[in-house]
């Protein structure tokens, strides 16, 4: 691990998302809340909750930090039942904060990745064609850097 030691603690927030595409057969499923497992996007939620506050167990080489917030955002978003067939999306937004040495970008980063899981294990018995796209990190800030244009709220 990275010697963060001698770094001033500061006021640390980060928001990262990612979507998991369903086929329109699956969509319709968790929207209608019908998903053999229970409710996909508030077990979602919560297990990306569960997973920012692992991050450091589950990420070698991470730092465990004492995190003051982390919200998790999952909801539906797509075109499932257009005429297209094109299927829908479940979108994923996290944001960490912390007072710390080092920043929270992994916290965000594992809570949209932990929850995407959870929807793909919840609906897989439905179809193994959903797919997990587009993690990323929105927003990063405190310390001595910030990345993106948004600050997280």
């Amino acid at each position: 691990m990275v010697d963060v030691g001698s770094k001033t603690p500061t006021d640390r927030s980060a928001a990262a998302e990612g979507r998991v595409w369903l086929p329109d057969a699956v969509y319709a499923l968790v929207a209608a809340n019908a998903s053999a497992k229970g409710d996909v996007l508030t077990v979602a939620q919560l297990a990306g909750i569960m997973g920012a506050k692992w991050t450091s167990t589950l990420i070698p080489l991470c730092h465990p930090l004492p995190l003051t917030k982390v919200d998790v955002h999952v909801a539906l978003d797509g075109t499932a039942g257009e005429p297209s067939g094109a299927g829908g999306y479940v979108r994923i937004r996290a944001t960490a904060k912390c007072h710390g040495r080092t920043g929270v970008e992994m916290e965000a980063l594992t809570a949209v990745a932990v929850a995407a899981l959870t929807v793909y294990d919840m609906v897989k018995a439905a179809s193994h064609e959903v797919r997990i796209e587009d993690i990323r990190l929105l927003h990063k800030s405190g310390g001595k850097s910030t990345f993106g244009a948004a600050p997280v709220s």
